[in-house]
């Protein structure tokens, strides 16, 4: 009884759910706990708390004291971190690793295709980016138990790598033959390959490296092949003469994926006059006939006008002549556009009619510097009235829309410029020889002046798209192409992305979007530096022989000598016999072999079919950069689609670029460029460029934003070591302290464990869980928050400062500091799994100091989290939200000072609440008991009613807590008093508590421990 007093019981209803608290799981669902909520625990720091581990060491007692023992060095400076990774890497068996988990007999297999990286210079940040994107993905399946399926590749092929090897040679490149340039630019891709390979074993990435694929090698090729017959055969690749994009810096066609659009560029942009020689009956019913009429055009890229085939309008609009208050003249144009031309042109025009674009049919214009040809007026569905005059200057040879408008109306689709931009003598003599883009365009604008038909020319700087390896601006050019028709592929790639999951979701509707405005795709390139499109083209007429029997021939020569073959081999050697003997026989051979190669994006675009594994070559995921929803993503899923009308991947993570610290691109002018080989093992000057080791670089992947653009610098890496540093404390913490614990022998039953502890492990399987579905999610910034948030809140800040009493001042094995070390033996356990994909050389460093582990193996060859259904107390944090209140009152009342120098007394009323208090400290006033460890405090009175005298230097506090059990069936608000008075104890020499009777005596607990040794 207290104070002679029987408290009021709440009912037996009320004490069995307060005993279940304690108890194990029940079914019933219980209100979501503190974490998240608004009634949150409050964590402040506690004076005395930090400093008991150093206080205690000191004195005649230190002996008794068991301090954390651990060889777990808290940092490693300078070289020690990555000599450190290199010596794990060893140790613990890093390039074993991937063979190892192969062998695994595992019912699941996990399959990540690795998108191939160029071959053409050294690793920087944006592989490490996408590498270590994988390997933390990879890590993290084979951990969970799936056999992973991750082989290594490169693209090798195509213009980056000949670029690169041409320039090199400078001058010299021009006598080089067509083979010459293939060995040389075999050996540039070779070398860029084992730098690569070897930045990327060191960044500790897990990989078949001893066979990856290549898309150089004559097997990946001879499969090549065979798809682009396939897709040949079914007519879903043609050859047609269409404009397409064209780059004279390369002397090549490229793709759409090969452009990038400079937004500064600078075009020479003119107003232009082609004078009406035949206007439609319409519009010959508006004019008087006795002025001439022009109509107007507006365009950015002048060199185009000589190819002019005809003017373009919308028939639905609404067009006005008009009279210009400058030359008298009358001009045709939308009517939308007149007062915006006007401000143009710095006059004013007044509208003599308006018309329908439709009345134009049939109208006629004169060329503007062509004399006696004619620009038919043609209705387009193109014409906007975005910009220009609303009529549409039309060149078949340069225009995507404008070759549409040829096709259906039977223009010319002549192309009056060459291989190198240069204007060809079809042109004329006076633009013979002359660059489009440079002298060209000068030279068309003064033969528009003294054409009289050039209005105004002024600057815009405009998007235009640039060849993305040579840096230069490209043109639109008409040539005979090899195309895939990629229109009758579009409908069904649709249907099929709607089952793949896209991460983020905006991607999946991006490249949906890029697919749309993609008219066809150009994969011929008029380059040396690839596999050759495996067609014979007739000496005299403009037929090409392919059919099965040659394709075989030609793909089972290229599987055993590779695909030099085509240029070192004489062309009847290329031809199987049977065929040979049909088109004139060795002597009088009628074919050649076409000179064009296959667009690297068909190269890599194929490797789904070479490297997948199983009947069903599909990928559990594909991660690349947000670059390829235009590209690889694309061109996997388009010759997929055309061969067997299945998507390659069921997920596609999509990623940002790296960018420098305040988010510009890193280039060397701007010296922002960071290399990953100077992150890890440091710059020339050290101070200013630090070793940081692998780990570092791989936090700062896993922790950014990888959806947006990621950005890196000083700061970042700076940061990223800080948080390891704050992460390896808690972890020399957590094995220090079980130094001399057996799990096997020594832990704790769960249900007989400290409530505290208990409440922890309750706590872990839920990090456990949310860590788990975040790696599912390839959410790893995620993970790195939810870690930092339960190390640094509920450990360091809340637990940690609890239990130093119980872990170094109880008997060594002391069930009370057992259960502690049960628990923190869990903790460790699931906080370096948790972390593992993510910094594998800290975990496996780790697990070679935790002392119960005689010989450890890999952390990676002992599975995922694991955690036990036990754990998990429905109404715990209930209960230890309601004790943490009341210790949140108590440390708020005595701000700066140490909790252990003040005695509480807690005043309940009687009820539901005070039964669960009860449970944690059963005597009525106790320095030992649960209750007071949470609350730190010299001793804590639990009392169910005022008590008879209040001291004078008391501090009271009220408050009240609303218990909410079993899914609201059980409600109760009871009211609380905290009342905080100085102790009258002693400090303990020993624990430094203040729970002795006098300075010089060991307070009871410590000599029961000290007398027991």
């Amino acid at each position: 009884m207290r104070w002679g007093l029987r408290p009021r019981g709440p009912g037996p209803g009320a004490l069995a759910a307060a005993w279940n608290l304690w108890g194990p799981p029940r079914l019933l669902p219980c209100r979501p706990g503190w974490r998240g909520a608004a009634r949150g625990l409050v964590v402040r720091s506690v004076a005395g708390a930090s400093n008991q581990l150093q206080s205690a060491s000191e004195g005649k007692y230190r002996d008794t004291v068991l301090l954390p023992q651990t060889s777990f060095p808290m940092k490693l400076l300078g070289r020690q971190q990555p000599d450190t990774e290199l010596e794990l890497q060893q140790k613990c068996g890093f390039s074993e690793l991937y063979s190892w988990q192969r062998e695994r007999k595992v019912k699941t297999e996990f399959c990540l295709h690795d998108g191939p990286p160029y071959a053409n210079g050294d690793p920087h940040v944006g592989h490490a980016l996408n590498k270590i994107l994988k390997d933390i993905a990879n890590r993290y399946h084979m951990m969970r138990g799936s056999k992973i399926h991750f082989v290594p590749g490169w693209d090798c092929h195509g213009l980056p790598i000949e670029v690169k090897v041409l320039s090199e040679l400078g001058g010299k490149a021009r006598d080089l033959s067509a083979m010459e340039i293939r060995e040389k630019a075999r050996s540039f891709a070779k070398a860029a390959i084992e730098k690569q390979r070897s930045a990327f074993i060191r960044w500790g990435i897990m990989a078949d490296w001893d066979n990856g694929y290549y898309t150089f090698d004559g097997s990946y090729e001879a499969k090549q092949l065979r798809i682009f017959y396939q897709m040949y055969d079914k007519g879903l690749i043609y050859r047609s003469y269409k404009p397409v994009f064209w780059s004279p810096s390369s002397r090549t066609a490229l793709a759409e994926a090969e452009l990038e659009y400079n937004p500064q560029h600078v075009s020479r942009s003119v107003y232009v006059k082609f004078p009406l020689s035949k206007p439609a009956p319409k519009l010959a019913s508006l004019i008087d006939g006795s002025s001439p009429v022009s109509i107007l055009v507006w365009t950015t890229q002048p060199w185009t006008i000589p190819a002019n085939q005809a003017v373009c309008y919308m028939p639905d609009a609404k067009y006005a002549v008009v009279k210009c208050s400058t030359s008298g003249e009358l001009y045709v144009l939308a009517a939308d556009k007149v007062t915006f031309v006007a401000s143009a042109l710095k006059t004013t025009f007044e509208v003599i009619s308006t018309f329908s674009g439709a009345d134009l049919e049939n109208g006629t214009c004169a060329h503007p510097l062509i004399p006696d040809k004619v620009s038919p007026l043609l209705p387009a569905n193109h014409v906007t009235m975005t910009k220009g005059t609303g009529l549409v200057h039309t060149a078949p040879a340069h225009g995507m829309e404008d070759y549409s408008v040829a096709s259906q109306h039977n223009l010319s689709t002549d192309c009056l410029v060459d291989e190198d931009g240069v204007f060809t003598a079809a042109a004329g003599p006076e633009l013979q020889n002359k660059a489009v883009l440079d002298e060209g365009t000068d030279v068309v604008i003064k033969m528009l002046q003294a054409s009289k038909n050039l209005l105004l020319e002024e600057k815009l700087v405009h998007s235009y798209p640039y060849d993305w390896r040579t840096k230069k601006p490209v043109v639109i050019r008409a040539s005979k192409q090899w195309f895939i028709n990629i229109t009758e592929l579009k409908a069904t790639a649709k249907e099929l992305l709607k089952k793949v999951k896209f991460i983020p979701g905006s991607a999946q509707n991006a490249m949906v979007d890029m697919m749309d405005r993609r008219p066809y795709w150009c994969i011929s390139r008029q380059r040396v530096w690839g596999v050759p499109i495996p067609v014979f083209h007739h000496k005299t007429k403009d037929e090409v022989l392919i059919n099965s029997q040659t394709i075989e021939h030609i793909a089972k020569l290229v599987e055993q000598h590779g695909s030099d073959i085509w240029w070192t081999l004489p062309p009847e050697q290329l031809l199987p016999k049977e065929v040979l003997s049909q088109v004139g026989g060795p002597d009088a051979l009628e074919y050649e072999p076409g000179r064009d190669i296959l667009d690297i994006w068909f190269d890599s675009g194929t490797s789904w079919a070479c490297v997948l594994p199983g009947t069903d070559q599909r990928a559990d995921l594909y991660l690349e950069g947000k670059d390829q929803l235009g590209g690889w993503f694309q061109s996997s899923l388009l010759t997929s689609v055309a061969v067997r009308k299945r998507a390659p991947f069921r997920t596609v993570v999509v990623h940002g670029f790296t960018l420098g610290e305040k988010g510009e691109k890193m280039s060397k002018s701007l010296g922002n460029v960071i290399d990953p080989d100077v992150v890890i093992n440091g710059g020339k000057d050290q101070s200013k460029e630090p070793p940081y080791g692998a780990d570092v670089l791989r936090w700062w992947v896993a922790e950014s934003n990888v959806f947006t653009e990621v950005t890196l610098g000083p700061s970042a890496l700076n940061a990223a070591r800080e948080d390891i540093s704050k992460l390896r404390n808690t972890l020399r913490f957590l094995l220090g302290n079980v130094a001399g614990f057996n799990p096997e022998t020594d832990s704790i039953p769960v249900n007989k464990m400290y409530v505290l502890d208990q409440y922890v492990l309750h706590l872990l399987q839920d990090l456990a869980s949310k860590i788990t579905d975040s790696y599912k999610q390839y959410d790893f910034g995620k993970v790195i928050r939810l870690l930092q948030a339960f190390y640094t809140r509920e450990l360091s800040n809340f637990y940690f400062s609890i239990i130093k009493d119980r872990l170094y001042c109880e008997k060594a094995n002391d069930p009370k500091r057992r259960s502690c070390q049960t628990a923190l033996a869990e903790i460790l356990d699931v906080i370096v799994r948790s972390f593992a994909p993510i910094l594998p050389h800290l975990a496996e460093e780790v697990f070679q100091h935790v002392p119960y582990l005689k010989e450890p193996k890999s952390v990676f060859r002992t599975g995922w989290i694991t955690t036990s259904s036990v754990w998990k107390k429905p109404g715990l944090e209930e209960a230890m939200e309601s004790a943490c209140a009341m210790r949140d009152a108590f440390l708020r009342s005595i701000p700066g000072k140490n909790a252990a120098e003040h005695q509480v007394t807690i005043v309940i009323e009687p009820g539901l609440l005070f039964e669960i208090i009860e449970m944690l400290q059963a005597e009525e006033t106790s320095s030992t008991s649960q209750l007071n460890e949470l609350m730190m405090a010299s001793q804590t009175t639990l009392l169910p009613q005022d008590p008879p005298a209040m001291p004078a230097d008391a501090t009271e506090l009220r408050g009240t807590f609303l218990i909410n059990l079993e899914g609201g069936d059980i409600r109760e608000e009871s009211e609380y008093k905290v009342i905080v008075t100085p102790t009258t104890k002693e400090k303990c020499p020993r624990c430094w508590k203040y729970t002795a009777e006098a300075s010089d005596t060991l307070c009871p607990r410590c000599a029961d421990v000290v007398g027991g040794k």
